[in-house]
């Protein structure tokens, strides 16, 4: 600040929505170092000035699914998250954990061949390195599960005997000690899927006492989406925790419409006194490995259901370093050159391409309007990170989107409850403490945007393209984007629970 300067920033006259889901109220926001200082009738200037008197101003935006564990190392800049104003990532979601680091490498190798982030021992070491790494957005972490799982038994197919399972707890326990803010499973993929329940239930005990939460994705989405929401629900009675359910969803077009049935279940539990919640991605369309789609069966006419049941032409090739002429392709384009099958075609791109990341379109839009409006669900993208590839949209799109089409375009929700479902509510959840919200002490995480103009630009074909409408994203009171551009700063810091 200059002499006689008050304020950092005065951001002016902007429409504020608090990020408790209340109506906006005209105000100016104030900002000194990294804390907003007051909102009100603001008469000093400030070092800056910026006019908000047509636009909105809100908190930032917390992605409680994301899967940036190490692009917040490798890609400190973050410019696909913050450009679309989020200014605090979840990592370590779908049980795919930074701790130990062997397996934590081995998976984000696929994703970003040839990485070499400098080594940690343990989550205290990883948010350490977040430090140093200094992103531009704020990072929280997760303790994964199927991490933990495979560094102590591999992918074996059975219960942890006595030491493994002390071992995952002796871990679980550093990671609430170092601040992560939960527990979480990927219980359809290996090495989770071979997880009985209660192994689950008795490393989420050790979230009890310093109050993290279980975050899952879920034994299943398609035909036994119920069974595992229920499974979810118990794990989370049993062991005392709240719960959170990892993009919730329907998938399969033979289970379209059961998400009123899981969101039943959820009232239930919450009727009984249990905290559970849900994170829901603003698009028709999932990713995920195709191993592990042929791995469910899901091309099968006798497909279990885990994902359900998929044809060729719902798969979108994403990521394929060594044919990069497939990306943007359907599975069944590669099926009928080759004159095979959709099973034989998918493991004919595996042989090759490994664990790559695919688009999936398995969902029924009325579903994802119907969980959306739900009073329990709050926005996460579930972006892949994948390096020189055709992400899925939501890595570059999710939170505008949800703005723009869903609640200005759509009325799917107002503008007060689409911010407080991406800002104040995950906050809360996930108890990032003075995070979420506007009002005097809470850090200045801030995004300043055109409720008239705000939309996602990326699309299936053409996905690494920024957002429009958003004037100005502040992280910690410094601006990391600015009419359309990252400003190069690197404010965000490592997060610990409460």
């Amino acid at each position: 600040m200059g002499s006689g300067e008050r304020y950092d920033v005065v951001i002016r006259g902007g429409t504020i929505y608090e990020g408790t889901g209340a109506p906006g109220v005209r105000a100016d926001v104030g900002v000194r170092g990294d804390r907003i200082a007051a909102v009100g009738v603001i008469g000093e200037r400030g070092g800056v000035e910026l006019d908000a008197s047509t636009l909105a101003v809100s908190p930032g935006f917390v992605d409680v699914h994301s899967h940036d564990d190490f692009a917040v190392l490798l890609e400190p800049q973050m410019a696909f998250k913050v450009m679309q104003g989020v200014t605090t990532d979840v990592v370590g979601n779908c049980g795919s954990g930074v701790v130990p680091f062997e397996a934590a490498l081995k998976r984000f190798r696929r994703m970003s061949p040839g990485a070499e982030p400098p080594r940690w021992d343990n989550f205290t070491g990883y948010l350490a390195r977040v430090n140093e790494a200094a992103p531009s957005c704020n990072v929280a972490v997760l303790i994964g599960h199927g991490s933990l799982r495979h560094g102590a038994m591999g992918l074996d197919q059975r219960a942890p005997t006595a030491s493994e399972l002390d071992r995952m707890r002796a871990s679980t326990r550093e990671g609430v000690e170092a601040g992560a803010v939960g527990l979480s499973t990927r219980l359809i993929y290996e090495p989770g899927r071979y997880a009985r329940t209660e192994e689950v239930i008795e490393l989420a005990r050790e979230l009890a006492s310093g109050g993290g939460l279980y975050a899952t994705h879920m034994r299943g989405e398609g035909d036994g989406l119920l069974d595992a929401v229920a499974e979810a629900i118990r794990i989370g009675e049993e062991a005392g925790v709240p719960v959170q359910i990892s993009h919730h969803k329907a998938a399969g077009r033979n289970n379209w419409g059961r998400v009123r049935d899981s969101l039943r279940l959820i009232e239930q539990a919450r009727a009984r006194g249990l905290d559970v919640t849900a994170d829901q991605y603003p698009y028709t369309a999932g990713s995920t490995s195709l191993h592990a789609v042929v791995q469910n069966g899901a091309f099968r006419a006798d497909s279990p259901g885990g994902l359900g049941r998929l044809s060729a032409d719902d798969v979108l090739i994403a990521s394929a370093p060594g044919h990069p002429e497939w990306e943007g392709l359907r599975l069944a384009e590669l099926a009928a050159r080759w004159g095979v099958g959709d099973e034989a075609a998918a493991l004919r791109v595996i042989e090759v391409e490994g664990e790559a990341c695919f688009v999936v379109f398995s969902m029924d839009e009325a579903d994802v309007r119907t969980v959306m409006a739900h009073p329990t669900t709050m926005i996460g993208s579930d972006g892949v990170p994948a390096a020189g590839s055709k992400p899925h949209p939501r890595l570059y799109g999710c939170f505008p989107r949800v703005l723009g089409h869903y609640s200005r375009d759509e009325r799917v929700l107002d503008l007060p409850t689409a911010i407080h479902r991406m800002t104040g509510m995950p906050a809360a959840k996930f108890r990032l403490v003075d995070r979420g919200v506007i009002r005097p002490g809470a850090f200045a995480d801030l995004v300043i945007f055109d409720p008239s103009r705000i939309r996602d630009a990326a699309t299936y074909e053409d996905p690494r393209r920024f957002p429009e409408g958003i004037r100005a994203v502040y992280v910690n009171g410094i601006a990391v984007a600015r009419d359309g551009r990252h400003t190069g700063a690197r404010p965000g810091r490592a997060l610990r629970r409460g």
